[in-house]
């Protein structure tokens, strides 16, 4: 582990925020993604439902890909340690922490999936804005006329990219309150070369499994994400009521 986030991981147990945090009772699905370390960049994912009081596995679990360079605390439901490192605009590290599941993008007219998970077909007119320095960071825009602008083209969610044909939104740093600079574009998306390449910072799994995913994820069970290192997630479990 970096010394940065050495120095992170013992400001958490310092801090005693384990036992401030839980995970929202009216949650009733959960897919938890575990690492083997903060700079791990591979991940397995396993899909929880709650039927009634426990946590109870759906499915097998799935190999997925995170950011080139590993974890790093986002920004979502849960707190992260005081004086922390915090997720950075292109530091090639995926959020860690408990993030609310949003809705579904791709390239197609529409999916398999659940009717009231929303889903909008990406066009050239689509753009996710990934400047800092923008009112507009880490928001959808649909503009009215094609792109024609530099800034424009380079927000654009279509790219011709493979890897990003479907997508499922992973609320960190999400709008309204989105920090400037603080990382954006945060998706669940196909993989990269069978699952050889890390990612910037998204989480990406098979195309198969993408798919599997998005048909189960149920909004009205307020589906959440959790995504930690082992060692953090087998310390938390209890306290904040992790699967």
């Amino acid at each position: 582990m970096k010394p940065t986030l050495i120095l992170a991981a013992i400001l958490f147990v310092a801090s005693g925020l384990s036992s401030g945090f839980e995970l929202p009772q009216n949650s009733r699905q959960c897919l938890v993604g575990i690492a083997d370390g903060w700079d791990s960049s591979d991940v397995t994912l396993r899909l929880f439902e709650k039927p009634g009081d426990q946590w109870v596995q759906a499915g097998e679990e799935w190999k997925g890909r995170l950011g080139r360079d590993g974890l790093v605390w986002g920004l979502g439901l849960s707190p992260a340690p005081e004086g922390a490192v915090i997720k950075r605009e292109g530091d090639w590290r995926t959020p860690a922490g408990v993030f609310k599941i949003g809705g579904a993008w791709g390239y197609a007219p529409d999916i398999a999936r659940r009717p009231n998970l929303p889903y909008e077909q990406v066009t050239s007119r689509d753009l996710w804005v990934e400047d800092p320095a923008s009112p507009l960071y880490n928001q959808h825009v649909r503009l009215k006329t094609d792109p024609s602008t530099a800034w424009e083209k380079k927000q654009q969610m279509r790219q011709d990219d493979p890897a990003h044909a479907l997508e499922l939104f992973i609320a960190h740093n999400a709008p309204p309150a989105a920090r400037p600079g603080a990382g954006s574009s945060i998706f669940f998306h196909i993989w990269r070369g069978g699952g050889t390449k890390p990612t910037a910072g998204c989480t990406t799994m098979s195309e198969q499994n993408l798919r599997s995913l998005i048909v189960a994820i149920d909004p009205s069970k307020n589906p959440l994400y959790v995504i930690l290192p082992r060692p953090d997630y087998e310390r938390l479990r209890a306290a904040w009521k992790l699967p």
